[in-house]
């Protein structure tokens, strides 16, 4: 489900790039790659599994919400013959990262169809379902922007060496104090709140990260 805020003097950032969401009653927030950007508000497509998840999903118009962001390092829009590849709630930046590309094609697998559902908010795309996977219909000769869980990603990592990956982790700050995002990868270290969500050919976030308090639109 779609999760609005009121914008406020946040501002939304390169697509890839996430925000760290606490509803009241919440001691640590969740972090959230935001999906769409219209006017005055930004919206966070939520699968709600968890109790932050939740919290979020039964926000109702008007309640206050702590936010802080924009946050990471995003795609680098500055790419020929996009694809996006996504899997799973991994789809959640597309509809704003397809909007700032101009609508590009986009490879999305689900596990089931009511999981694809989400596939409606991505301009011309393609959706696959399991048992069938997205890197078994990935085409040669584009530039691949890839989100979704870490086997997908490494999937199509060996398809594609150079894509841009935005990776998935719990995140407990958000800005690189708690190390509860670091990921090993290459035999390195990544803390993907900082180095990351998306490695190789991001894309630096220019627009300061903003703590406040908006409303639930």
């Amino acid at each position: 489900m779609l999760v609005r805020v009121r914008r406020g003097a946040l501002d939304p950032g390169i697509p890839g790039q996430f925000f760290m969401l606490r509803p009241r009653g919440l001691l640590l927030p969740r972090p959230m790659s935001l999906c769409l950007a219209p006017p005055g508000e930004l919206a966070f497509l939520v699968d709600p599994i968890g109790p932050g998840t939740r919290a979020l999903a039964e926000l109702q118009a008007g309640e206050e919400i702590d936010v802080l962001g924009p946050l990471g390092n995003g795609f680098c829009l500055d790419v020929e013959r996009p694809l996006l590849v996504g899997g799973g709630i991994g789809v959640a930046p597309f509809p704003y990262l397809s909007e700032r590309l101009g609508g590009p094609p986009a490879l999305l697998g689900f596990r089931t169809a009511r999981h694809a559902e989400a596939a409606a908010l991505v301009p011309n795309s393609e959706v696959v379902l399991e048992p069938t996977y997205v890197t078994e219909a990935l085409p040669p000769g584009r530039a691949v922007l890839a989100c979704g869980p870490e086997p997908m990603l490494g999937a199509v990592r060996r398809l594609a060496p150079d894509a841009q990956l935005a990776w998935e982790a719990p995140m407990a700050c958000g800005y690189g104090a708690c190390y509860g995002c670091a990921v090993e990868i290459d035999g390195c270290l990544a803390r993907l709140c900082v180095e990351g969500p998306v490695l190789r050919g991001h894309a630096r976030g220019q627009a300061p990260a903003v703590a406040g308090r908006v409303a639930a639109a």
